[in-house]
């Protein structure tokens, strides 16, 4: 489990437009190191100008470290990968695709991590993918990240470094180093207190799920959820549906776009027993929606990388910062609100209960299916 740490500047980042234009000037101010972790960097306007950034950093004499998941990156050009190395950035390719049934396929790398020189950080669930170029809606793609200046960079440093080290090694069979102790850095008086959370198959297979347990049972008002592919296990569930029956507003603002037939359809399946409970369902429909955030009771917050679905908690390696603050959870809050006002539908227990019986059939199918396939992976907990 993880442990909050007092005096941070966390800042909240919207979309790419937020986090771009910070990521690049952050690099461009790095004088040691980089470490870049993300699932996919697409050879696109954004991937151009941060693959930029990286080289500049190289070259000026910054160590640079960039670490792709094999399956996101899979599109990558070749020769986008040759040309950042040859400028001396130093590229590692995490878990390359391998065969569909193999177990280990299903485990990837899909938090998005960078630490500059241990001093800022960045936690969220935006890839290296121009936003602003999306056909078929109005862009750009709904997703949140956080930029972190204080003590919580250094378990996000001691993380990337440490996948670094083993993927390094594992790979190359490079000796891997004595990893060193960070220099202590101090809390700002006017900070925050976060935690740093991760999921892995190792130590830490259920710190994110669990801080969200926590965090739903002991809400008090509120759960406001934001989740791009949302299929929640029975604990799960169950603690959502137990809040709103002791009053709590739950609230869910989830994919109303079909990016992934089966699981959009899957979580469409759970929709009658939420709605059963009292708990408020909004779909998102002005852009396809990647945001991975809720808030509880205007004081806990989360920002990250992890979906709720089977996926993220039981298979990839993800990454969430939790913010117990209440003006930055007041602001996520208000964001959310507004994203509902004005982007997303609501869906009333009376359109549910009207829906064709053709797509509910299709619903349960699909829940069955993902089913199916966590059953393939060896993954078949929590239903």
């Amino acid at each position: 489990m993880s442990f909050f740490l007092e005096g941070n500047r966390i800042k909240l980042l919207y979309n790419g437009a937020d986090y771009f234009p910070a990521l690049e000037a952050a690099i461009d101010r790095a004088v040691r190191e980089i470490y870049l972790e993300t699932y996919i960097f697409e050879n696109d306007r954004t991937g151009q100008q941060i693959a930029a950034a990286l080289k500049r950093a190289a070259r000026r004499g910054v160590t640079t470290h960039l670490l792709l998941d094999g399956y996101g990156t899979k599109d990558l050009p070749r020769e986008v990968i040759d040309d950042m190395r040859s400028a001396g950035v130093q590229v590692l390719i995490y878990r390359p695709v391998l065969a569909k049934l193999r177990r280990s396929s299903y485990r990837r790398l899909h938090r998005k991590l960078v630490v500059v020189d241990n001093r800022t950080a960045f936690v969220g669930g935006i890839n290296i993918i121009d936003d602003m170029d999306t056909s078929g809606h109005t862009p750009p793609r709904y997703d949140y990240a956080v930029e972190v200046e204080g003590p919580l960079t250094q378990p996000v440093h001691a993380t990337t470094r440490k996948l670094w080290g083993l993927v390094a090694w594992s790979q190359l069979k490079r000796r891997r180093r004595r990893q060193q102790r960070d220099p202590l850095i101090l809390p700002f008086a006017d900070g925050a207190r976060a935690a740093f959370l991760v999921r892995d198959n190792i130590k830490h297979r259920r710190d994110i799920e669990d801080a969200y347990l926590n965090a739903i049972n002991q809400a008090r008002s509120e759960v406001i959820i934001a989740n791009a592919y949302f299929l929640p296990g029975r604990p799960f569930r169950q603690a959502l549906i137990g809040a709103a029956e002791r009053g709590v507003k739950v609230t869910l603002l989830l994919q109303g776009r079909v990016e992934y037939l089966l699981l959009h359809y899957a979580t469409r399946a759970l929709y009658g027993v939420f709605l059963d409970a009292g708990i408020a369902i909004y779909e998102y429909h002005r852009s396809f929606m990647h945001a991975k955030v809720a808030v509880i009771d205007r004081q806990w917050a989360t920002v990250g990388s992890s979906n709720i679905d089977p996926f993220s908690l039981l298979l990839s390696r993800e990454a969430n910062v939790v913010v117990d603050d209440g003006t930055f959870a007041a602001e996520l809050g208000a964001s959310l609100e507004l994203s509902m006002e004005e982007g997303s539908r609501v869906v009333t227990y009376a359109s549910w209960k009207k829906q064709p019986l053709y797509l509910r059939l299709l619903s349960w199918l699909s829940y069955g299916g993902v089913r199916l396939l966590m059953g393939v992976a060896g993954y078949g907990r929590q239903d």
